[in-house]
């Protein structure tokens, strides 16, 4: 099988979609979320979607299965908030080494399944490690500027323990996404630097950072060129933006990131804004759309889709994409 870097010449990506919109199609109750050995833990766990791979694996099967189908070629794993740090909300840090291995297998064996059908369109799974609900560049106290909820070192231990399990269940590229803080996101590359030693071999990693509002900033308040800068000294496959924003709205930040970058672009922007019920209206057509001027400007490899997205969108958005030439890397003059 040629390797992802050798496909990315060729043609654009298809990312798959989102996984939370899809497992809310299940209406899934509390039960849904507890197995033999979690039946009586304390805390509830309703809503803790990344148990699903240990206690339903059935479901993400079918979810990975239907964004295949729909013309994905890469699948996110079923991790988003699978350290210790995002587990510990419901005492289950014990668990983390189960929850994303479990994933990643799920994911990795509905990929071969597919690739063994079409062998002209291979698929690959990429180890979704999310940005955790804690930021070690801000404050939470507001009277406490200087406080911090977490250490650098304490973010690179869970990030390497999440990593571990992913690459033993079986991920091709790992994706470090909705980066808030680029601080975060820089103890899970080291954390993915030191397990690529210990291992003998690097592995793809994608980097997606997420712009909150119309400032055009992350979280922590880095520009789209501050945070590529920030990033710009590690070998990575790609970098791109997610989350937050519609396509529509994300779009003069990939021009960015798109002029400015050396490394391949992704983009998997929501499927439009949430209405005031916190749902996405967007239909597929619309936002395949808004992403065909990603296209027409040649500003991405890779594409897909974050919150409100289906698989009717991802099916759009690949229709779409398979017309066009992927971004090339521009030619960038070093200081």
């Amino acid at each position: 099988m040629d390797s992802i870097r050798e496909i990315l010449k060729e043609r654009i990506l298809v990312l798959d979609g989102a996984m939370g919109t899809m497992i809310q199609r299940y209406k899934l109750e509390e039960d849904d979320f507890r197995n033999a050995e979690l039946k009586d833990h304390p805390s509830p766990l309703k809503g803790n979607n990344d148990l699903l791979g240990l206690t339903r694996p059935e479901i993400l099967k079918e979810i990975h299965a239907t964004y295949f189908e729909a013309g994905a070629d890469i699948a996110e794993t079923n991790t988003f908030s699978g350290t210790t740090i995002a587990q510990a909300d419901y005492s289950l840090e014990h668990m983390v080494d189960k929850i994303n291995f479990e994933s990643a297998r799920i994911a990795r064996e509905v990929a071969d399944e597919f690739t063994a059908k079409e062998p002209h369109k291979p698929r690959f799974v990429a180890g979704s490690m999310g940005p955790t609900n804690k930021t070690a560049s801000l404050s939470p106290d507001v009277n406490d500027p200087g406080y911090r909820a977490i250490t650098f070192e304490e973010l690179k231990v869970a990030y390497y323990q999440q990593a571990k399990a992913l690459l033993a269940g079986g991920v091709d590229i790992f994706l470090v996404e909705t980066v808030f803080d680029t601080l975060n996101a820089k103890a899970a590359l080291m954390a993915l630097d030191d397990l690529f030693f210990e291992v003998g071999k690097q592995y793809p990693i994608m980097v997606s950072g997420t712009i909150t509002d119309a400032s055009g900033r992350t979280l922590s308040g880095q520009t789209t060129e501050a945070f590529l800068i920030s990033i710009s000294h590690l070998e990575l496959l790609s970098v791109g933006l997610n989350c937050a924003l519609g396509a529509k709205q994300l779009r003069p930040y990939l021009q960015v990131l798109a002029q400015k970058s050396d490394f391949l672009v992704s983009a998997h922007p929501n499927a439009g804004l949430p209405n005031e019920f916190g749902e996405y209206d967007q239909t597929p057509e619309e936002m395949s759309a808004e992403v065909e001027e990603y296209l027409k400007e040649n500003l991405v490899n890779i594409v897909g889709g974050c919150c409100g997205s289906t698989p009717d969108h991802i099916k759009a958005i690949a229709t779409t994409a398979a017309k066009y030439s992927p971004r090339e890397i521009p030619q960038l003059e070093t200081v």
